[in-house]
């Protein structure tokens, strides 16, 4: 009997714990959005040179390459924005002597701030040696900030229709209680990239290439205590 009793005392116990943690205050749920489309101001490209035989006569990456590092630098482009992306069997001695036709090729990557020096570039490279060309990524260059306005703008946005929700009722908002934010962010994906050649004596003409927006979204999922 006297164990029964023990038991008792320790559910009702845990129900009284039970019940003391159950959040018994008012609140509403509500969610903020805050979006905004950028056009992007820094473009990742990515560009492959292959070596290749004119007759007898081989063309090499090295060549290749020093045609490109010098187009680039005339082009201003900073060094820490150029760089070797990828090696393909470059310095392969033993693929080179299983196939004496075998042609090597290297990939490169270059950030532009503008794109129209995209063609003046390539048009300064051997079109022969070029193998493709194509975006790999977007950016934008105030971009922690723009984000951090955005969240911003979703929370105050989330707080105005808590606000004019309660007010309909005749009731105020409170504090937060807890605040959720996704990103639905959109970032336009890789794609191949054209380019224009030029004709001798002719200026480089201005990149005409369709630049995607990015679409940046944020969604604040916000509680709020309703006072009383």
């Amino acid at each position: 009997m006297k164990k029964l009793f023990i038991l008792a005392a320790l559910c009702i116990g845990t129900y009284g714990v039970a019940a003391q943690n159950v959040d018994l205050r008012r609140k509403i749920e509500v969610t903020g959005i805050a979006e905004k489309e950028v056009t992007p101001d820094i473009i990742n490209v990515s560009i492959s040179l292959q070596e290749y035989m004119d007759g007898k006569k081989k063309t090499s990456v090295g060549q290749l390459e020093n045609q490109l590092e010098t187009a680039v630098k005339e082009a201003g482009i900073p060094k820490e924005d150029f760089t070797i992306s990828n090696v393909s069997a470059w310095n392969n001695t033993w693929q080179k002597k299983k196939n004496p036709d075998f042609l090597a090729s290297k990939q490169y990557s270059i950030r532009f701030h503008d794109l129209n020096k995209f063609n003046q570039i390539l048009n300064k490279v051997d079109p022969k040696g070029i193998q493709s060309t194509s975006i790999d990524s977007y950016d934008y260059s105030k971009m922690a900030e723009l984000k951090r306005d955005l969240k911003i703008q979703a929370l105050l946005s989330a707080k105005e229709k808590a606000t004019y929700l309660l007010n309909s009722i005749n009731e105020k908002t409170g504090r937060p209680i807890s605040i959720t934010e996704t990103d639905n962010s959109n970032f336009p994906g890789p794609r191949p990239l054209l380019y224009k050649t030029m004709t001798a004596n002719a200026a480089p003409a201005e990149s005409d290439i369709d630049v995607k927006t990015i679409k940046l979204n944020f969604q604040v999922q916000a509680v709020f205590e309703i006072m009383p």
